[in-house]
């Protein structure tokens, strides 16, 4: 049943890839009815509380473009690329890391996809390359976080052998910062560029997208055009909730808590993140002239729609397959490990395809290395392993990369696994492996 069942879950990804946008969410959704209905396995539940935070960042992003914000800031990026476009593929992947790494969660990724992808078009730039890397990137800075989840359980898993969280963070920070830049080189010149590849050029003439405008020209008197200032203030709107989400994941204690049955319950990042973004849509909409109707109808909301549809479907199919099937799937690779304890990494990496977490993955497999007697420098140099949930293309930051590029160079291949984001994410997960292995053996 198991590779029936797996048949239908790659088919659904097949086909709902084939069709695109909204459509892989639909597929998605009904394979999770087929496994459900036909073979009798229990759904999980949605992913409700990511699909609510794209929803939340998605209406900030589109208010930003509905008052002019992201003009404001396709200008200024181009002024920073003119003399060096590809740029921002080095830039933008550095820029998801550090707002993963202080807000804990690769979510906030969501704030700056559509912007990465409209300053890559504007500026000429394929814009696969800076939003693969940049998804893979906010995946890295959870295991160099220092308040994720993942971080978390293998500190505690390590604190018995005197293992401190600097132990972890000097040896995952620079490990993971040198895969991320290894990612970058990697995608550097991948792909035909912006102006030749077939997809982008049928959509241009299809007239689904216009293309990039040059420059307006300069007015009568030698001036240029004037920004207007609400869009400038909606852009530092925008940029102030950025920073108050990493400031609420980087010190709880900013964050509310209430006493529910004699126990303290704090507000979680999840809700931190929708209340943050829906204020500033709201403050956008207020002080800087966001249109509510043009809202709805920009390209940046319509997209981010899609991407909600999208993962509705799709991850609730794999979560419930990958759930329904653990017990079969995790003893094999236990085995694994055990006949060869140098294939942890290895182990670690297939695991967290499995279960879509990099917290989940090491605290299934954590306590089976402590058990193999591996060295706390080897367990903390295979963290990064933990992030392979990108080679099955169904997590919730790569399809919102995906239907962000407007271009269509960000996309899923035919044969589903040759998608925009596994070659930076091979690179960039070997390379933190290594080097994490490498520091730890000298700093430990």
């Amino acid at each position: 049943m198991l590779w029936l069942e797996l048949v239908v879950v790659l088919a659904m990804i097949f086909v709902g890839a084939r069709v695109g946008g909204a459509g892989l969410g639909m597929m998605g959704g009904l394979g999770v009815a087929l496994l459900a209905f036909v073979f009798g396995e229990r759904p999980t539940e949605p992913p409700i509380d990511v699909m609510l935070m794209i929803a939340a960042v998605c209406t900030a992003a589109a208010c930003l473009q509905a008052s002019g914000g992201m003009d404001y800031l396709v200008k200024l990026a181009e002024k920073a690329l003119r003399s060096y476009p590809p740029a921002v593929t080095f830039v933008a992947p550095l820029v998801a890391y550090v707002f993963t790494l202080f807000a804990g969660t690769g979510h906030v990724a969501y704030a700056i996809l559509p912007v990465i992808a409209e300053v890559s078009r504007d500026a000429g730039v394929r814009p696969e390359r800076p939003l693969s890397i940049s998804v893979i990137a906010s995946q890295q800075a959870i295991t160099a976080s220092p308040i994720s989840a993942a971080t978390v359980a293998l500190l505690g898993l390590l604190a018995p052998a005197h293992v401190t969280l600097l132990n972890i963070l000097s040896i995952c920070i620079p490990a993971t910062v040198l895969g991320v830049l290894a990612g970058s080189l990697a995608v550097f010149h991948r792909g035909v560029e912006l102006a030749d590849d077939p997809v982008y050029k049928q959509r241009l003439a299809a007239g689904e997208l216009k293309a990039p405008e040059p420059k307006a020209a300069a007015a009568a008197d030698g001036g240029v055009p004037v920004t207007p200032i609400t869009a400038k203030i909606a852009v530092l709107l925008f940029l102030a909730a950025a920073v108050a989400i990493v400031f609420l994941g980087s010190f709880p204690g900013l964050r509310p808590a209430w006493t529910v049955d004699g126990k303290v319950v704090q507000m979680g990042m999840a809700h931190a993140i929708e209340m943050v973004m829906l204020s500033v849509s709201a403050l956008m909409v207020v002080f800087c002239k966001a249109n509510v109707e043009e809202v709805a109808k920009g390209t940046v909301f319509r997209a981010g729609m899609q991407a909600v549809i999208a993962i509705f479907g799709i991850a609730w199919l794999g979560d419930t397959f990958f759930q329904a099937h653990l017990a079969e799937i995790q003893p094999p690779l236990e085995r694994l490990v055990q006949a060869v304890p140098w294939l942890f990494a290895v182990a670690l990496f297939v695991m967290s395809i499995l279960l879509y977490s990099q917290a989940a993955t090491i605290r299934a497999l954590g306590p089976l290395g402590v058990a193999l007697g591996l060295p706390a420098f080897g367990l903390i140099g295979a963290f990064p392993a933990v992030n392979g949930y990108f080679f099955i293309p169904n997590y919730p930051t790569l399809v919102a990369a995906i239907n962000f590029d407007r271009t269509g160079t960000t996309r899923i291949g035919k044969w589903v696994l040759n998608h925009s984001f596994q070659l930076p994410g091979f690179v960039a997960t070997t390379v933190a492996v290594v080097t994490g292995l490498v520091l730890g053996k000298i700093l430990m």
